[in-house]
């Protein structure tokens, strides 16, 4: 196993930063030179644009755990109560934030108080995953579900039940192998399962990596073009590299606590950016997005497979 110092780990907004509550779901748009994230207690989705440096933020009417990217240019946004169509307006020449049109699009009778979605994104085919979680973390409460959703077929029954901390979902790069972790405490494990590609079933669900055995907590996650699963250990301060056979083979380090999802991104998707988590006794760089040379390139961001603009 190899292990890369923080010295590779830079903030990437240069100006206009701001820390993230609980920075998540990066998404790298290569047309637009930009990447996306939220910050989830702020309700609040924010693009930074790297050829001009400008950070631009849109307010959601409810909390955002993630989003993916239509192929009509709208937004499918996971909020608390279900699944979104959000359009995006461009703020005036000089304005830091813009407007946004809502549509519901599928609702969740959550089992339990104080739930919403957290972690998600779409297979390679464009279908959207996301899972539902309690959350008040402080004791373990498996009320939690994953959910997958298309336009032909609206929002699924629950696929996988039992999970406290839904995290971790990603892809390998032939679509044939769904990650997915649980980063609650009392859980801190990663499965892999076989996928069905024509069919969006997984099934045959096995453990890939237990956190007991490395460190932190299995957050959010990134498949690069090798294959091999990056997952954000929170709590320890690091990006864990795990090879398609569950070995650890790279363990990277960054300059906080808590990092909480990454994505690639970049002109070659070869620089990998990390979101982060501000603690209650925040440092100097915590809720900071952060861009490392991870040295591999990964994989593009899959589209919705589906039209949204019509719905809002």
């Amino acid at each position: 196993m190899s292990d890369v110092g923080t010295m590779a780990a830079r903030a990437l907004e240069t100006r206009d930063a701001r820390r993230s509550s609980v920075g998540e779901c990066p998404v790298w748009r290569a047309g637009e030179n930009a990447l996306y994230w939220v910050d989830i207690p702020a309700q609040t989705l924010v693009r930074y644009a790297l050829d001009t440096s400008r950070r631009t933020e849109w307010a959601l009417p409810e909390r955002i755990g993630c989003f993916a990217f239509a192929r009509d240019g709208a937004v499918l946004a996971a909020l608390e109560t279900g699944l979104f169509a959000v359009t995006l307006h461009e703020p005036a020449a000089h304005a830091r934030t813009g407007e946004v049109s809502v549509h519901a699009l599928a609702g969740v009778a959550h089992d339990a108080a104080n739930m919403r979605f957290n972690d998600g994104r779409c297979d390679r085919q464009g279908r959207f995953w996301s899972g539902t979680m309690v959350q008040d973390a402080a004791q373990p409460h498996p009320a939690g579900k994953l959910y997958r959703y298309t336009a032909q077929e609206g929002l699924s029954a629950p696929v996988v039940e039992g999970l406290c901390t839904q995290n971790g979902l990603a892809w390998s790069p032939d679509g044939r192998t769904m990650y997915l972790s649980d980063s609650h405490p009392s859980s801190r494990v990663i499965w892999a399962f076989d996928y069905d590609i024509d069919d969006g079933v997984p099934t045959n669900r096995r453990v890939f990596a237990d956190l007991h055995d490395y460190t932190g907590r299995p957050d959010g996650a990134a498949v690069d073009a090798d294959g091999c699963y990056w997952i954000c250990a929170n709590d320890a301060g690091r990006l864990l590299r795990f090879t398609p056979a569950g070995r650890l083979e790279r363990s990277v380090s960054v300059p906080v606590a808590k990092p909480s999802m990454c994505a690639f991104g970049g002109a070659n998707l070869d620089v990998l950016y990390v979101t982060t988590i501000c603690p209650p006794q925040p440092g100097a760089q915590d809720g900071l997005v952060f861009a490392i040379d991870a040295g591999v390139r990964g994989l593009p961001e899959p589209d919705f497979a589906g039209a949204l603009r019509a719905a809002v």
